[in-house]
């Protein structure tokens, strides 16, 4: 004979389900954003190399503060 769940059951199933579909498509979805950011370093290399030139200097400079304060102690 066919057992019949339980309300509670029923409802527990539900969420599992629910649940399940969310991560999926939460990892479609990342996996989707990790396409779109390799796309978009390939298509902009260029312009990648040219921010991360003129940030080096703000960088060093960050750097050079941070080591200060931590010295200053």
């Amino acid at each position: 004979m066919a057992e019949e769940l339980k309300p509670e059951e029923k409802q527990e199933e539900k969420k599992d389900i629910k649940q399940i579909l969310s991560t999926v498509f939460k990892v479609i979805l990342g996996l989707v954003f990790l396409g779109l950011g390799v796309w978009a370093i390939i298509a902009w290399w260029r312009d990648l190399l040219l921010v991360v030139k003129g940030c080096i200097g703000l960088f060093l400079l960050l750097a050079g503060v941070i080591t200060l304060a931590i010295a200053r102690e």
